[in-house]
Parts: C-alpha cells; structure tokens; sequence
C-alpha cells in the first residue's frame, strides 16, 4: 500500500482523496471512568481538524464503532458528532459513517445516511477498497479492505502503541489494513501475543502474515514491521 498515508491513528488513501478512520467510540468517557484532559469532544475535534489541514481530503470515512454505547446515543455525544461534521464542512470534506457493532443506535438518533460498508475506487484506474467495520464478512468485494473493530496495539522495548495492520492478499485475494482505534480512551489489544482466532474479526485469516505498522511519536512517520509471525520471535 505505497499509495497511502498514515498519520495519528488514520489512514489517508490520495486516490480517490479519502481519510479513513475507525472507532470513535464517542461517549465513552460519559459511560466509563476513563477521561482526556482536554475533554473527548476537543480532543477527537483537534486531531480531525490537524489531519484535515494536513491532507485536505473531499471524504472523511469513520469506519464504525462511532459511538460506543449499545443502547441509545446520548444528547452530548450527538453534539460531538455535530461538533466532527462541522469540523469536516469547514474543511470542505464530507463525512460518511459505517455501522459497527456498538452502533445499533446510530441510525435512529443521526439524521444522515449510515453506511453498512463503503466503496471507493469503483473507476478501473484506482484499487477498490472495501471500508467496514470488521466485525463480520463485507458484502462486496474489493482488491483491498480497510476495517477496525479489532483496536490493535504493539509492545515495543516495553512501550504499548497503537499500530495499524497490514497484509498482503490475504482475504479472498485482496490485501487487508486494519486501524488502531481513534479514540485515545480504549486500551487496544497487544496484536503481538494474539493468536488469528483471538482477533474476532473475519478478515483476519492468518495473522502471522499482518505487519504492524506504528507512527514514530517523534517525526510523526510511520515505522514498518516484519510479519507478526515473524516479529513475535524478535521479542
């Protein structure tokens, strides 16, 4: 995937100009003992506002998981995501959500359209990717799909990060990326001592063949892994 870019926690696909990102889970920390300094609302505002300078897409794709309680959506978590579309409008972007398991709610409390997957790509010049939530198979076929739901992490030199996953060909024939979860409240799964049937995702069908990828706090670049089956005898 030399055609995309990654960047705190998100993937930017140049062609056909989309950012893709999974697992707001807004509400959290409404429901849970877990809270950001600066507040959810601001912190998931500022960095969508400083990936959106940064690569001025036409689509921003949330991958599912976009609120994180099962039964209802909370007037202050509507006013988060009130809050996420007007940062995309001021950007000139437009904001698509995908269904994950948390969102049962989403579609009766959000006036736009949910998705139950995404395509892009659909012209012969662009690979068609296939944006899911990943907690059960995609309808549609694609040469790529991009999912979440998974919230992967990897421990380096004793230090757990968020990392995305990626695998060449190895769901029905097309490559797979998998998100770290956008929200900075949810703990993640350590990827490096998960077995493929721990990952509770259909599109992982060998995990030994996905290759982390971490974002480098420092320069902000993306720091590429062997093969988990391989990096697990590294540590």
């Amino acid at each position: 995937m030399n055609d995309v870019a990654f960047a705190d926690r998100a993937a930017y696909f140049e062609v056909p100009d989309v950012l893709v990102l999974a697992d707001l889970h807004v509400g959290r920390d409404e429901s849970s003992a877990v809270a950001l300094p600066i507040g959810e609302r601001e912190d998931l505002h500022e960095r969508l506002a400083s990936l959106l300078e940064r690569f001025e897409p036409e689509t921003v794709v949330v991958a599912g998981d976009v609120v994180h309680t099962f039964d209802g959506v909370s007037a202050r978590s509507l006013k988060t995501l009130d809050r996420l579309t007007e940062t995309c409008r001021d950007a000139d972007a437009t904001l698509e959500l995908v269904a994950g398991n948390h969102d049962s709610a989403l579609s009766a409390a959000w006036d736009g359209i949910v998705h139950d997957e995404y395509v892009v790509g659909e012209d012969t010049r662009t690979p068609r990717a296939v944006i899911c939530h990943g907690h059960e198979p995609p309808r549609r076929s694609g040469d790529r799909y991009v999912f979440g739901h998974v919230h992967p992490t990897i421990e380096i030199e004793g230090d757990r990060r968020p990392c995305f996953l990626y695998g060449n060909e190895t769901y029905r024939a097309g490559d797979v990326l998998c998100l770290p979860a956008f929200t900075r409240l949810a703990p993640g799964v350590d990827v490096g001592n998960v077995a493929t049937d721990e990952f509770e995702t259909p599109l992982v069908a060998d995990a030994n063949r996905l290759e982390p990828i971490v974002i480098e706090p420092g320069s902000g670049e993306p720091l590429r892994f062997p093969p988990l089956g391989e990096f697990r005898s590294l540590l």
